[in-house]
């Protein structure tokens, strides 16, 4: 099929993705309501075209954290990205190197903090989540320092798993889910081979590393949903704070004075998200909750966001309600299941082609021009 946008590659992932695979990524919880609201919201957000403002020479590159990007852009953590495509988590860090984008692993890959590690030339970012076992997270830290890495995203929107409904229908979860998944799998031969079969070991890299043995789905589905601590509080990360060397970014930010807070913990940056709809349905779009948390605290810290963005535009209007760099989920999950690293780095190109005509047409030729100047 012809690619032209990242609504192509989500249409091409659903044909070649068995359906549990597809739907945990695509889906939100309950009603989703939220999920649809991030994509509506941000794409109401109205741009002033201007003409004649002699924009031949655009730049889109930023940095963040002390760090060079060439577009402000990187890929949010995504749980079992190696399902997706072969070793997926190293073809997808691997665009992101070729990019010049960061790459953040998430704790639940498949691909340990090692072996992604050891695939590219520039330390990656990791990402964390609150969990009871402390133990473990002490490990992956230590792992991470190890790996050369110096940026730190820590999840906080998950003190409990999120109600899924398409999870317990598609197989991911739900009686016989691994009878389902098997079904599934057989009757999508392509992804069956070049995952099932060639992408093994189909673990999750960082906890087996940790538990000394291998663990599958159905240990990240127990594992991980018994591993989650309702009991945390801002005091009870401290030792995190203290124990990392690098920057702090904690994920998960949707309220005013959770941002505050955030900036007494010491945080480098947040990340506006209500974790892509998936957790608590009915809480705003990270369009809505953005631009006054960036007012809030914008100056004291650096504030991402996620949620919604489908394509360079969405971009662009992200960084004019406030963020200073954004994080791509579904988007590049899509493009990775369809075509591997090399899906990955044509959305990327994708991505910077749009920001550069929606710079164009509203008269912008640097990041630092794009803020609420360009809004209607």
């Amino acid at each position: 099929m012809i690619i032209s946008s990242a609504s192509d590659y989500r249409e091409a992932a659903r044909r070649r993705l068995p359906r549990f695979l597809f739907d945990y990524i695509d889906g939100g919880a309950n009603a989703e309501h939220t999920l649809r609201a991030n994509v509506a919201d941000l794409e109401g957000v109205e741009l002033r075209q201007r003409v004649l403002k002699n924009v031949e020479t655009l730049d889109l590159t930023t940095e963040l954290f002390g760090e060079k990007l060439a577009m402000p852009v990187m890929l949010s953590p995504v749980g079992l990205t190696g399902m997706y495509a072969r070793r997926g988590e190293v073809q997808a860090a691997r665009a992101c190197a070729a990019r010049g984008v960061p790459f953040i692993q998430s704790t639940v890959s498949v691909c340990s903090i090692e072996e992604i590690s050891a695939a590219v030339a520039k330390p990656i970012w990791f990402q964390l989540y609150v969990l009871k076992d402390r133990g473990f997270m002490k490990n992956a830290l230590e792992r991470a320092m190890a790996a050369g890495i110096t940026k730190l995203v820590f999840t906080v929107d998950m003190p409990t798993p999120g109600s899924r409904y398409r999870d317990a229908h598609s197989g991911m979860s739900g009686p016989f889910a691994a009878q389902r998944r098997i079904l599934q799998a057989m009757t999508h031969p392509f992804w069956a081979f070049d995952v099932g079969v060639m992408g093994k070991p189909h673990d999750l890299g960082n906890v087996s590393k940790y538990l000394g043995k291998a663990t599958g789905l159905a240990d990240y589905v127990g594992w991980l949903g018994n591993n989650f601590d309702p009991s945390i509080g801002w005091s009870d990360l401290e030792w995190i704070r203290d124990f990392w060397k690098g920057d702090i970014v904690i994920k998960g930010i949707l309220d005013v004075e959770d941002a505050r807070e955030a900036v007494k913990f010491g945080a480098s940056g947040i990340v506006v998200s209500n974790h892509g709809g998936r957790q608590l349905d009915g809480v705003p779009s990270t369009a809505r909750a953005l631009p006054k948390i960036a007012e809030a605290v914008g100056s004291d810290l650096t504030v991402l966001v996620d949620g919604g963005v489908r394509s360079g535009l969405d971009v662009v209007r992200m960084l004019a309600l406030g963020a200073k760099g954004v994080l791509l989920g579904r988007a590049p999950t899509y493009a990775l299941a369809a075509d591997g690293q090399r899906g990955v780095e044509n959305l990327l190109d994708i991505f910077a082609k749009e920001m550069r005509v929606a710079m164009t047409l509203t008269g912008t030729t640097k990041i630092a021009d794009l803020d609420r100047s360009i809004l209607v």
